[in-house]
C-alpha cells in the first residue's frame, strides 16, 4: 500500500512538471504578445515547489528539471523587465530569487545573479545609481550568506560601475582592496579583469604611467590561463588606447584593429564592434592618414557597422583633409553629434588635439606670405576671435614652433624669415675629426721610427 502511495504521488508530481513544462512553452509564446500575461505564468512557475506539486518525495533529476526550468523562466523575466524598462520590477526580482538559491549550487546561483546585472545594464538609458545600488544589495546578501567568491565578482562589477560613473575614488579604493583579496585566493580570471578595470580608472585619470602598469599586470595573470574571446578584445582595446594617448597611432590601430576582429567573431557584440571601428578611423586621422578611412570604412567587416559614429568620424576625416577648421567646428559642435564626441573621453580628447593641430597648420598658412600683419585680419579671415588666436599664436612662438614676434602696441605680428639650415660647420667638425685621427696616427708612426 506504501508503494503504491509513493507511485502514485511520483506519477502526480511527473504531470505537473509536464504542465509546468507547458505553462512556460506558452508564456515564451506570448513574450511579445502579451507581456503581463507570460511575465504572471513565470512568477507561477517560480513560485512552485515539488511539495505544491504533490512530490514529496520526488526522484533528484525531477528535482533539477523544475529548478532547471525555474532558471530560464528567471532569465525570460528578466529579459522582459529590461525590454520594458521595468527598472523596480527587475529590483523586486533580485529579491524574490533568493529563496531558490538555497536549492541550487554557489555555480548557478552566481551565473544567475551576474546575469540580472548583465541585463539590467542593458536598460537604455539607466542611472548607473541604480546598478550601483543593486550590485551593494547584492554583495550585503552574499556577506550574510557568506558567499565570499561570489561578492568579489559582483564587487568587480561594481567596481565597473563606479567607473562607468566616474567615480574615480571610490572605483581605485574598492580596485586596490580587491586586488589584494583575490591574489590571496589565486583567482587569476578575477584578477585579469580587475587589473583591466584597474586600467581603465588610471587612464580615466590621465595617469597613463600607472594605467600602463596596471595593463601589463593584467596581462601577465592572463598569459597563464585561457581568457574568452570576449576579455581579450577588452584587454587589446584598453592596450589601443594607451598607445593612442602616448601619440603611437600605428600601434594603437592594429590594437584597435584585433578587439575589433574579436568583437565581430563575437556576433553578438555590435556595440563594441562599432566602437573599435570608431577608434582605428580616429587612428587613421591622428596619424595623418585621412585618405584611409574610406578604404578601411569600405572594407569586408567594417562595412555591416555602418552607425552614426561611424559616420562622424568619416566628416572629420575629410574636414581634416581638406584643412577646414569651420567645418571641423560644426561637426563636433553638432547637437546630433555631443553624445557621440562627448560622452565618449577618447574621442573628446583627441579630438581637441586634432582641433589644435589643424588650427596650427591653418595658421601657418594663412602668415606665410606675410612679413607684418595684423592678428585681427588673421582672425577674420580664420572666422574666430581675436583673443584665440592671440593666445595660439603665443603659445607656438614659445613652441619654437612658428618664427616671428607679437607686437602688442600695434596688434599685429611681425613674421621672420626662416634661416636656412647649413651643413658648414657639420662637416668642418667631420673635416677636424678626420685630421686629428690622422695626425695621431702619423705620430704613432714617428715614435715607431725612434
Amino acid at each position: 500500500l506504501f508503494s503504491c502511495t509513493l507511485l502514485s504521488l511520483f506519477v502526480v508530481y511527473e504531470m505537473s512538471l509536464a504542465e509546468l513544462e507547458e505553462q512556460f512553452e506558452k508564456a515564451v509564446s506570448l513574450n511579445n504578445v502579451s507581456a503581463p500575461q507570460s511575465t504572471k505564468i513565470y512568477q507561477n512557475i517560480l513560485s512552485s515547489s515539488s511539495q505544491s506539486s504533490g512530490a514529496v518525495d520526488a526522484a533528484d533529476g525531477d528535482e533539477d528539471s523544475l529548478n532547471a526550468l525555474k532558471e530560464r523562466s528567471i532569465y525570460e523575466l528578466a529579459e522582459i523587465y529590461s525590454r520594458s524598462s521595468q527598472i523596480e520590477s527587475l529590483r523586486q526580482l533580485f529579491v524574490d530569487v533568493r529563496p531558490f538559491f538555497g536549492g541550487i549550487s554557489k555555480a548557478k546561483t552566481g551565473k544567475i545573479l551576474r546575469t540580472l546585472i548583465d541585463k539590467t545594464s542593458r536598460i537604455a538609458g539607466i542611472d548607473y545609481a541604480v546598478l550601483i545600488s543593486l550590485c551593494a544589495d547584492c554583495i550585503a546578501w552574499c556577506k550574510r550568506e557568506k558567499r565570499t567568491f561570489l561578492k568579489q565578482q559582483i564587487e568587480c562589477r561594481l567596481c565597473e560601475y563606479y567607473l562607468l560613473a566616474r567615480r574615480y575614488e571610490e572605483a581605485l579604493k574598492l580596485c586596490n582592496r580587491l586586488v589584494f583579496q583575490v591574489k590571496k585566493l589565486d583567482d587569476k580570471h578575477l584578477l585579469v579583469e580587475i587589473h583591466l578595470i584597474e586600467s581603465k580608472i588610471h587612464h580615466s585619470l590621465h595617469n597613463i604611467a600607472k594605467a600602463k602598469a596596471a595593463l601589463t599586470a593584467c596581462r601577465a595573470a592572463a598569459n597563464s590561463i585561457y581568457i574568452g574571446p570576449r576579455l581579450q578584445a577588452q584587454i587589446d582595446m584598453q592596450a589601443g588606447s594607451i598607445s593612442c594617448e602616448e601619440r603611437d597611432y600605428k600601434t594603437s590601430y592594429s590594437y584597435f584593429y584585433e578587439a575589433f576582429e574579436g568583437y565581430d567573431g563575437l556576433k553578438a557584440d555590435g556595440e563594441g564592434a562599432a566602437k573599435a571601428l570608431k577608434y582605428m578611423l580616429l587612428s587613421k586621422v591622428m596619424n595623418d592618414e585621412p585618405q584611409d578611412v574610406k578604404a578601411v570604412i569600405a572594407g569586408k567587416l567594417a562595412i555591416k557597422y555602418q552607425l552614426p559614429s561611424v559616420g562622424i568620424m568619416q566628416q572629420i576625416a575629410n574636414a581634416y583633409q581638406q584643412r577646414s577648421l569651420a567645418q571641423f567646428e560644426v561637426i563636433i559642435n553638432a547637437a546630433e553629434n555631443a553624445a557621440e564626441i562627448g560622452g565618449d573621453l577618447v574621442v573628446k580628447y583627441k579630438l581637441d588635439e586634432l582641433k589644435n593641430k589643424l588650427l596650427e597648420q591653418n595658421l601657418l598658412r594663412l602668415l606665410e606670405p606675410f612679413e607684418v600683419v595684423e592678428i585681427s585680419h588673421i582672425a577674420q579671415l580664420i572666422a574666430l576671435p581675436v583673443e584665440v588666436i592671440q593666445r595660439k599664436l603665443s603659445q607656438m612662438i614659445l613652441d619654437h614652433k612658428f618664427n616671428g614676434i607679437l607686437d602688442q602696441g600695434s596688434g599685429s605680428i611681425i613674421v621672420f624669415e626662416e634661416e636656412p639650415t647649413t651643413t658648414v660647420y657639420t662637416h668642418a667638425n667631420e673635416t677636424i675629426e678626420v685630421l686629428n685621427d690622422v695626425a695621431d696616427q702619423l705620430f704613432d708612426k714617428a715614435n715607431l721610427l725612434d
